[in-house]
C-alpha cells in the first residue's frame, strides 16, 4: 500500500510539473485559450453590451450565444460563468474586470467546478437529461454565486427537451443561470430564444488573426513569415481555432520555422503570385500562356479547384479595391496582391470582373464534381480567357449604334431582304453593318461584332418598309352573353366555360366590367377577362371584384330556363298522358318553334353534370 501512495505522489508531483521539458505538449489551441474578456480577439460588441449589463446590474437570467465554429461561443460561456462567480479577498460581486484571478476562476474554466455544469447536446439530447437539471435547479449552489448551466451545441436537443426546459427557463431560481451555445441559431425554437439575451459571435477578421498568430509566434519563439501567416489566416476562414490548429501544423511541418512555401505545399496552395501572373494572363485573353501556368501550379502539387478558388479571391479583392481602396491595408495581403490588385482595379471594368466572377463561380463546382479535374479546370480557364477579350453586352450595343451613327449615307438602296433579326442587307457601301451574336459563357453574356455585308445600318432602318399595324374592328359588349359569344368566335372554350360557370355580372359600362366570382372561380380569372377582353375588343379594360352578389351565371340562368321548360311541359295534357301512357318515359328535350315559321329554338343545353333524372334534358 505504502508503495502504491509513494508511486500516485509522484505521479502527481510529474504532472503538476508543467512547465520543464518533460511536461505533456499542449495544442496551441488549448495553450492560448482565453481566460477572461480582455483576451478575447474579435468580439468587442459582446464584451461591451456585458460589461455595460454587469456595471447596471442588469444581468439576464439566459444567454445564447452563436457563431461558427471557432470563434470562441464555448471560451466566453466558461468566462461568463467565471464574472458571474468573481470572488476575491477585495471583491465580492459579479464583474466583467478579471485581471486578479478569483476563487473560483481557475477550477472554472478548466471545466471542474461544481457549480458550473458543461453539458454537450450532442450527446445528451433527450427528455432525460433535462428532466434531471429541472430537479437538480432547485438545489442552492454548494459554493459559488451562481449554479450555471452552459449547453453546447443545443439545437440539437429534441422537441421534448425543448418544451421541457420552456418553463425552469422562464422561470428560473435566482441562484441559476443558463448558457446555450449553438452554430445552428435557425434549429432553435423561437420559444426558446425570446427567453434568452442573443449574442452573435462574428467571425475573426483575418488582420486580427494575422496580429494574434504574430503574438503567439514570438511567445513560442517561433520563427514565421507574414506571407506565411496571412495563407493561415485566409484558410481559418475567421475561426481562431483553426488558425490555432492549422499554425500548429505549419510549426510541425517546416520543424519549428514557418514559411510561405511550407505552408502552400502543406495547404496544397497555389503561389499567391503566380496565381496573380494567371489572372494577368487570363484578363490578356492569353490562352496558351494561361494553361502552361495552370499546368507549372498543378505539377508544383496545387489542386486544380483551390487554384480556380484563388482565382476567384482574387478577382473578389480587385473588385473590392475598386470600391473600397482603403482594403488595401488589411494585414492579410502580401505586398504583391497590394500593389497587382491596385493595378488591375484601375484598369479593369466592373463588368469585365462580374463576367470572370460568375464563370469562376460556376466552373469551381464544376471541376469539383468532374473525374478529371485537370481537363475540367483547363477548359474553364479557356472560357475565361476566350471572354476576356470581347465586349459586354452594353459595349457592343455602343459600337452598333456608334457604326450606324458614323456610317456616310450612299444614296437610296434597294429594300434589305429577309427583315429576321440578324440578317444581312443586301447592296453596296463602304461601312460595314455590325451583326451581334450573344454567346453564353459560363453564366455570363458576351457578344462578338461579325463583318456583314456593308450597308449603313440607319439607311436599311429607313428604307425597310414598316410593317402595317392591323386594326381591330370595334367589338360591341353589352352582356356576359357577348363576352362568352366573343370566346366562341375564337375559338378559346376553355375560356368560355369559365365565363358561362363562375362569373356574376354586376355592372358593364364601355371599357369597365365589374363582376362578382363564385366559389369555384380561378384566382387568375379577373386578369384573363382583361386581357381577353383587350385582345378582342381592341381597347382597355377595366375588370374589378364587387361584394355584390350580380345577377346569376350564365349557366344558372339556363339552368333556370330549363327547369321552367320543364315544368311547362309536363302541365300540357297531351306531355302528361304520353308520360303516364309509357312508364318510365322522360322529357330529354323542350324545343319551341318559332312563330315565324323558322327553325325550332333548342332550349340551352343540359349542364355536364346531368345525370339519370327523368326530368333532365
Amino acid at each position: 500500500m505504502s508503495g502504491r501512495r509513494d508511486e500516485g505522489r509522484l505521479m502527481s508531483e510529474s504532472a503538476q510539473a508543467g512547465t520543464g521539458k518533460g511536461a505533456a505538449y499542449r495544442v496551441l489551441a488549448r495553450k492560448y485559450r482565453p481566460a477572461d474578456f480582455s483576451t478575447l480577439i474579435g468580439q468587442e460588441p459582446m464584451v461591451r453590451t456585458l460589461t455595460n449589463a454587469f456595471a447596471t446590474g442588469r444581468i439576464a437570467q439566459a444567454w445564447m450565444l452563436t457563431g461558427v465554429r471557432g470563434v470562441g461561443k464555448t471560451t466566453t460561456a466558461r468566462i461568463l460563468a467565471r464574472a458571474l462567480n468573481y470572488k476575491t479577498a477585495d471583491i465580492d460581486r459579479p464583474s466583467v474586470d478579471l485581471s486578479q484571478p478569483g476563487e473560483h476562476c481557475k477550477a472554472i474554466m478548466e471545466g471542474r467546478h461544481v457549480d458550473v455544469i458543461e453539458m454537450d447536446a450532442a450527446s445528451h439530447t433527450g427528455i432525460d437529461d433535462i428532466r434531471e437539471i429541472i430537479e437538480q435547479v432547485r438545489y442552492a449552489p454548494v459554493s459559488a454565486r451562481y449554479k450555471v448551466y452552459i449547453i453546447d451545441e443545443v439545437h440539437m436537443l429534441s422537441t421534448q427537451a425543448f418544451n421541457g426546459l420552456l418553463k425552469t427557463l422562464e422561470e428560473p431560481p435566482p441562484h441559476v443561470k443558463f448558457i446555450f451555445a449553438t452554430t445552428e441559431i435557425r434549429k432553435v425554437p423561437i420559444t426558446i430564444l425570446s427567453r434568452c439575451q442573443r449574442f452573435d459571435l462574428r467571425r475573426i477578421d483575418s488582420g486580427l488573426l494575422v496580429a494574434h498568430l504574430k503574438d503567439i509566434a514570438a511567445k513560442e519563439e517561433i520563427a514565421a513569415e507574414d506571407e506565411a501567416l496571412g495563407m493561415i489566416a485566409r484558410a481559418a476562414e475567421g475561426s481562431a481555432r483553426d488558425a490555432l490548429s492549422i499554425f500548429d501544423q505549419a510549426i510541425a511541418h517546416g520543424a519549428g520555422a514557418v514559411t510561405a512555401e511550407a505552408v502552400r505545399a502543406m495547404l496544397g496552395l497555389g503561389d499567391r503570385t503566380r496565381v496573380i501572373d494567371l489572372f494577368e494572363q487570363l484578363m490578356k485573353g492569353e490562352v496558351a500562356a494561361a494553361l502552361a501556368e495552370f499546368r507549372a501550379q498543378y505539377d508544383g502539387g496545387a489542386d486544380p479547384a483551390t487554384v480556380l478558388t484563388d482565382l476567384a479571391e482574387f478577382n473578389h479583392l480587385v473588385t473590392r479595391l475598386k470600391f473600397v481602396p482603403a482594403a488595401v491595408s488589411d494585414a492579410s495581403l502580401t505586398e504583391s496582391e497590394r500593389e497587382r490588385g491596385q493595378a488591375f482595379s484601375q484598369a479593369l471594368s466592373v463588368r469585365v470582373l462580374s463576367r470572370a466572377w460568375q464563370m469562376l463561380l460556376k466552373g469551381i463546382p464544376e471541376v469539383q464534381g468532374s473525374h478529371r479535374p485537370v481537363s475540367a479546370a483547363e477548359m474553364v480557364l479557356i472560357r475565361i480567357a476566350h471572354a476576356a477579350t470581347l465586349p459586354t453586352l452594353d459595349e457592343a450595343i455602343r459600337q452598333v449604334d456608334s457604326l450606324a451613327s458614323t456610317a456616310p449615307e450612299t444614296g437610296p438602296r434597294p429594300p434589305v431582304r429577309g427583315g429576321g433579326a440578324g440578317s444581312s442587307p443586301g447592296g453596296n457601301g463602304a461601312s460595314a453593318v455590325a451583326q451581334a451574336r450573344i454567346a453564353p459563357n459560363g453564366g455570363g453574356q458576351t457578344m462578338r461584332l461579325v463583318e456583314a455585308e456593308p450597308r449603313p445600318l440607319a439607311e436599311a432602318s429607313r428604307l425597310a418598309p414598316p410593317e402595317p399595324v392591323p386594326e381591330t374592328p370595334s367589338v360591341s359588349v353589352a352582356s356576359l352573353a357577348d363576352i362568352a359569344a366573343l370566346a366562341d368566335q375564337n375559338r378559346d372554350m376553355a375560356f368560355k366555360v369559365l365565363v358561362r360557370r363562375c362569373v356574376r355580372l354586376v355592372r358593364l359600362e364601355p371599357g369597365r366590367l365589374e363582376v362578382n366570382l363564385t366559389g369555384d372561380a380561378p384566382k387568375s380569372l379577373l386578369g384573363d377577362l382583361s386581357a381577353r377582353l383587350k385582345a378582342w375588343t381592341g381597347r382597355n379594360w377595366m375588370v374589378s371584384l364587387s361584394r355584390e352578389e350580380g345577377a346569376p351565371t350564365l349557366a344558372e340562368a339556363d339552368a333556370a330556363r330549363r327547369e321552367t321548360a320543364i315544368v311547362d311541359a309536363k302541365s300540357d295534357p297531351a306531355v302528361a298522358a304520353i308520360l303516364a301512357r309509357f312508364p318510365g318515359a322522360r322529357i330529354i328535350d323542350v324545343r319551341i318553334p318559332d312563330v315565324a315559321g323558322q327553325p325550332e329554338a333548342e332550349a340551352p343545353p343540359p349542364p355536364e353534370s346531368a345525370g339519370e333524372d327523368d326530368d333532365q334534358f
